[in-house]
């Protein structure tokens, strides 16, 4: 069966998506009825996702022999930064195995399956984040205005490993291994963060140099709150740990939640105006359906995470009207991807009429 949309890893950001909702359902510093159903419900529905494009991903590996079609993502200079979706999509099923699936699991299968997730996807995701912008370096043929929030998929997948290691922490053994681990999940925050302000210097000049970016690349300007998002929610629940797993410096390490959390949510609101004005922008004149539709999804989620965590941390009713806003945003995002992808899917019934090749983008001989 020829499949609508060629199989890539972008498909991953649909389980990030999906799972994203859980977490953020999670999250939220206030209650709603049905909320735990709720994210209960989308974390089946992304571990659901996560098992289909794995196994139509190892189907496509075994057609195209056990390398060639992995090298080909990576030697494409648009496809090979997506290769951060599959790590993301492991680490957001693995915390929402410890968060929302416990009562379906059961607390030790639900830490096995968390474990192992985040162990596959951390180490995944250290992999594409050396690997994707060495072969920007040395292969890929990139111009001045090639730049797109893309870039920075490969570089936040350790960020998120930091979110979801916090979860982990205490159920280490106390002294030497808890400390470790939670210094390496700061060392894979500060990873993130300073490679992916390289990558947004680089994305802010290609904007106002080169301006709007082709029609289906304009959700990938969504994806910088991705970045934002994902490294305030890291702050805020890694320093929620860490006086009680490093007495001694503990306290130091917490400040980092609102010395660093409250400037980036301030940014982060200054990039969400500005997404919503391009997208906005594109709407006017027409914006087709692409997998990047899925921006607007797991990138608004951690600013519903990160959100809430700053309402925990402060108590401030602000962040959390902040939070709930931002859910509502996550929950239209989320119908609007959801709905392309099916319409993609879904067959067509034919015109009777068929447009020309030029028409639909088919080169003419």
């Amino acid at each position: 069966m020829r499949l609508p949309i060629p199989y890539g890893p972008n498909w991953y950001a649909a389980v990030m998506g999906t799972g994203v909702i859980s977490l953020a359902a999670h999250s939220l510093p206030f209650s709603v009825p049905a909320l735990d159903a709720l994210a209960l419900l989308f974390w089946l529905a992304a571990a659901a996702l996560l098992v289909a494009i794995g196994a139509v991903g190892l189907r496509h590996r075994i057609e195209g022999g056990r390398t060639g079609q992995r090298v080909r993502h990576q030697h494409d200079p648009v496809m090979a930064h997506f290769c951060g979706a599959p790590p993301m999509a492991l680490l957001t099923v693995g915390t929402g195995a410890m968060t929302v699936g416990r009562p379906v699991l059961g607390s030790t299968l639900a830490l096995g399956v968390d474990a192992v997730l985040w162990t596959a996807g951390t180490l995944l995701g250290l992999w594409v984040a050396v690997a994707i912008p060495y072969r920007a370096i040395t292969t890929h043929d990139v111009g001045d205005a090639s730049a797109t929030g893309g870039w920075l998929m490969p570089v936040v997948p350790p960020l998120v490993s930091a979110t979801g290691g916090a979860v982990l922490v205490p159920y280490l053994p106390a002294g030497q291994p808890r400390e470790t681990m939670l210094l390496v999940c700061y060392a894979f925050f500060g990873l993130s963060v300073l490679a992916a302000l390289l990558v947004l210097n680089q994305l802010w000049h290609r904007l106002v140099r080169h301006g709007v970016p082709a029609p289906a690349a304009v959700p990938t300007v969504w994806i910088v709150l991705g970045f934002l998002g994902q490294s305030t929610t890291a702050a805020q629940h890694l320093g929620e740990i860490a006086p009680a797993t490093v007495p001694g410096y503990g306290h130091a390490l917490q400040m980092l939640t609102l010395c660093y959390g409250v400037p980036a949510w301030g940014f982060t609101l200054l990039w969400a105006a500005l997404a919503t004005a391009l997208t906005v922008r594109q709407l006017r004149d027409g914006l087709p359906f692409a997998p990047t539709w899925w921006s607007f999804t797991f990138p608004i989620g951690t600013v519903v995470t990160g959100t809430a965590g700053l309402a925990v941390a402060t108590g401030l009713d602000l962040f959390k009207v902040g939070a709930g806003l931002a859910m509502l945003a996550l929950l239209t995002g989320w119908a609007a991807a959801t709905t392309g992808t099916l319409r993609t899917f879904l067959p067509r019934r034919p015109t009777g009429r068929l447009a020309a090749p030029e028409q639909v983008g088919v080169p003419v001989p």
